[in-house]
C-alpha cells in the first residue's frame, strides 16, 4: 500500500483528468483516500462556472504506475489498470453511473455544489450528507 508521501507527490488519473491528493479519511473502519480537482465547466459558455470535484477511493485500491508516475485506481493492487483513451466530456454531461477500470462508480452532487465520485458499493452510505460530512467534504 502507498504512503501519504507517495500520494502527495503524484497525481491520480481518473476519467481522463488529473486529481491531487487531499487527505486520508477514516470511514466505517477503512481508510479512504480523498482526491480533488477544480476545473472550468465550459470554456464555450459566456460565463463558465468553476466546478469542484472530489474522488473518494479505498486506499488499497490506489496503485502507482511506475512507468508513467501516475496513480491509478485498481481493485487489485497487484494488477495495474490499463490506461484508456476516451474523449473527455464536461463532468455534468457524463452519466452519473459508469464503470471504469473494472470498478462501478457513482457521481453525486454534495451540498454546496461539489461533485463527488465514489465506488458504487460504498456510494449508498458515502454519498449521504452524513457520509460526506465524515469525509470533510461538507
Amino acid at each position: 500500500m502507498l504512503t501519504e508521501a507517495d500520494l502527495e507527490v503524484n497525481v491520480l488519473e481518473f476519467r481522463q483528468r488529473s486529481f491531487q491528493f487531499e487527505r486520508i479519511a477514516p470511514f466505517e473502519g477503512q481508510e479512504l483516500a480523498v482526491f480533488s480537482r477544480t476545473e472550468t465547466e465550459s470554456e464555450s459558455q459566456f460565463r463558465p462556472r468553476i466546478v469542484h470535484l472530489r474522488l473518494v477511493v479505498p486506499l488499497p485500491w490506489v496503485v502507482l504506475d511506475e512507468r508513467t508516475d501516475l496513480l491509478r485506481v485498481g481493485r487489485d493492487p497487484r494488477v495495474l489498470p490499463m490506461a484508456t483513451a476516451e474523449p473527455v466530456v464536461e463532468v455534468r454531461a457524463e452519466r452519473p453511473e459508469f464503470t471504469e477500470d473494472g470498478v462501478d462508480w457513482r457521481r453525486a452532487e454534495a451540498p454546496g455544489g461539489t461533485l463527488v465520485y465514489a465506488p458504487a458499493e460504498l456510494a449508498g452510505r458515502l454519498l449521504t450528507r452524513d457520509g460526506l460530512k465524515s469525509l470533510g467534504i461538507v
